[in-house]
């Protein structure tokens, strides 16, 4: 059976975006047949209605063989949708076939998406307003500097169109660049348990 850890820590209610984190350590000798088996995986998965992208984080040369793919659905109903097709489960059996046990599977709610260790697979989300005032941190300078830079950089662009990139850019700095260097600086205050 496949081990899931649901840390539910959704700040925006019950109909807000899901982040899955899968861990699975790929057995030695493995990984070409892995990579090409996730790669087609997902191409499925994005295919799915409410996916909102995936990212593969790899381990270095000659390291853990540990990956980590965290894949964003729109809400809940999206991800328990694409978790009841039947070419999930042929894909689990499949993926599992090139891993050493069964992948490590955590579901966040809100916020808590953002807010994961690699090296802590079990820890739970910090307290709400830990999250709040980090992800403050990571927004205020991406709203404040780019809407007034793309504005300038495109002037004849309608503002409709500027704002989609803008917020488009915005949203994938937060997720892949932004949150997880705010994450890794703050771990320290963010996963303290004795500390408000």
């Amino acid at each position: 059976m496949t081990t899931i850890a649901k840390n539910v820590a959704d700040l925006g209610g019950s109909g807000g975006p899901v982040t899955v984190v899968v861990r699975r350590r790929v057995k030695a000798g493995a990984e070409a047949d892995f990579e090409a088996a996730m790669h087609e995986f997902i191409r499925f998965a994005l295919a799915s209605p409410g996916n909102l992208g995936i990212h593969v984080l790899r381990p270095d040369p000659g390291g853990s063989r540990e990956y980590t793919i965290v894949d964003r659905f729109a809400d809940q109903p999206a991800r328990e949708v694409f978790k009841s097709a039947l070419e999930y489960s042929d894909w689990m059996r499949c993926l599992r076939t090139f891993t050493e046990e069964d992948p490590h599977i955590e579901e966040l709610g809100g916020l808590a998406g953002w807010f994961t260790l690699p090296g802590k697979p079990n820890a739970l989300p910090p307290p709400r307003h830990k999250m709040a005032l980090v992800t403050f941190v990571g927004v205020y300078p991406l709203t404040s500097l780019l809407p007034p830079l793309f504005a300038f950089q495109l002037p004849t662009w309608h503002s409709l169109l500027v704002n989609v990139i803008v917020t488009g850019l915005i949203v994938a700095l937060l997720t892949w660049v932004v949150m997880p260097f705010l994450t890794r600086l703050f771990s320290g205050w963010l996963f303290s348990r004795g500390t408000t």
